[in-house]
């Protein structure tokens, strides 16, 4: 199947063809780790865990490398007014964003470049923009010489003097062109830094990000994917040096945006109060709930996170894990991802028609009668499922909280009142059976009655 996606370059839906067929390379920026990742965070772990989980399925080899920026001026701010290192900073953020990413369903990327680990190439790099002529030395700092450069905007598709009123560019004497951008610049005692040709220093943000993704993809590798804050100015300078260093033809061919969020219907902010981290929802549902709230938004779009669309998710789950749960004893065999669902992903990820095609498959597995056609339908269902990145749980785990210790204690002691009230049934004392649904309901607990029995699920 042909996968087609939307080009942030030429604004344009195309064909995607790689390099090589044989080994798709696909680059992502990742988080600079000073905080808990917040749901802005979250979109493009989600949508860019999704495109590498669709590249696998259509070509042999996929290299997908998502850096961590871990030397960052808002890193030594954030050790500046804590007072703890920046090491025990970035070690402990790092290990929670992989947990919080990990609850929502997304795959360890193949390679996950620390910046601080390649300051090397960095400085490499540097030296060869300079030698070039597109980067100058003034006062300590290095910097990119945007002028040098014929087409520089061609990402953002604005004006010199746009992109430079828009984004607040510092101001500073010793550079050449209002718009030239920092590579390098020096280090006092108090922050980190690394000695280079230029003294004592550390690394600007845009560098970063061209040195990892050519030490590991190469010069020109296939898809670079990020947030659509990010293109001017980090990716329109990451062209830039990258270009201006390796030549013309190089760096990324096709590039990937997602949306901006907001959360119910306002920009996300501190000052606002809707600053929404990923921990903090994960305390009121499931990350799968997550995922799928934002897979219904297709992800070039805007996604406006509520509350009630967490809710609309988790019982769309709800719906997906009663019906598995009803074919549990039957085995479903490995299948292909059925082609309508596999369409629309290839479609530049249409994750909205995906989902529709899913919850057809749904039906298709209610209305089913046979153990073949169930057997059938849940395969179906189960491999749609495994590509999205969902419903992939043990459905009594998902349903009832089925585990250990308290968990297991609460399943006991609701399966005894499923007991009990089947008892006053058959007994056609139905004010207790009705009483006994009540206490349940109270407690959080859904009853539903089949031809097979009662099943019960957490509200």
């Amino acid at each position: 199947m042909t996968l087609h996606i939307h080009n942030t370059m030429t604004r344009t839906k195309e064909v995607f063809e790689p390099l090589d067929p044989g080994h798709v390379r696909l680059y992502v920026c990742g988080p600079t780790v000073y905080d808990r990742a917040h749901i802005g965070n979250a979109r493009p772990v989600i949508v860019f865990d999704l495109l590498a989980r669709l590249l696998r399925r259509l070509y042999p080899q996929v290299t997908y490398v998502r850096n961590i920026t871990d030397v960052d001026d808002k890193i030594n701010a954030r050790a500046s007014a804590s007072g703890r290192t920046i090491g025990e900073i970035t070690e402990e953020t790092t290990r929670l964003f992989h947990e919080d990413m990990a609850e929502l369903g997304a795959l360890p990327p193949d390679v996950e470049p620390r910046a601080t680990a390649h300051i090397a190439d960095m400085v490499a790099m540097i030296e060869r923009l300079i030698a070039k002529g597109h980067a100058y030395e003034a006062e300590g700092h290095v910097l990119f010489s945007v002028p040098s450069m014929g087409g520089y905007g061609s990402l953002s598709g604005r004006s010199m003097d746009d992109m430079i009123a828009g984004a607040r560019v510092e101001v500073a004497p010793y550079k050449r062109d209002p718009a030239d951008f920092v590579l390098w610049k020096p280090s006092d005692a108090s922050l980190p830094g690394w000695d280079s040709p230029w003294g004592r220093g550390r690394p600007g943000w845009h560098i970063e990000c061209s040195a990892m993704s050519s030490r590991y993809l190469g010069p020109s590798f296939d898809i670079h994917g990020g947030g659509l804050d990010l293109i001017f100015p980090h990716h329109e300078n990451e062209i830039a040096q990258s270009v201006c260093c390796n030549g013309p033809g190089t760096f990324a061919r096709y590039w990937m945006h997602n949306g901006y969020l907001m959360v119910e219907g306002e920009k996300m902010s501190k000052s606002l109060g809707n600053f929404v981290t990923v921990r903090d929802l994960l305390d009121q549902a499931p990350g799968e709930a997550m995922r799928l709230a934002m897979l219904g938004t297709h992800y070039r779009q805007p996604f406006d996170w509520t509350a009630e669309g967490l809710e609309q998710a988790r019982r769309g789950l709800d719906r997906l894990y009663s019906a598995l749960r009803r074919v549990a004893g039957i085995a479903a065999s490995p299948a292909e991802v059925p082609e309508g669902v596999m369409a629309a992903l290839c479609d530049d990820l249409n994750t909205p028609k995906a989902l529709a095609e899913v919850y057809d498959l749904l039906g298709v597995l209610n209305r089913a009668t046979t153990t073949e056609e169930q057997a059938k339908a849940k395969s179906a269902l189960l491999a749609a499922g495994a590509l999205l990145g969902l419903f992939q749980a043990d459905p009594e785990v998902w349903l009832c909280g089925a585990g250990t210790g308290e968990e297991e204690g609460l399943a006991a002691r609701v399966e005894d009142l499923i007991c009990q009230r089947k008892a006053a049934r058959q007994a056609r004392d139905f004010a207790r059976a009705d009483a006994i649904r009540d206490e349940l309901t109270q407690a959080g607990i859904v009853l539903e009655d089949g031809p097979t029995g009662t099943t019960w699920r957490k509200a």
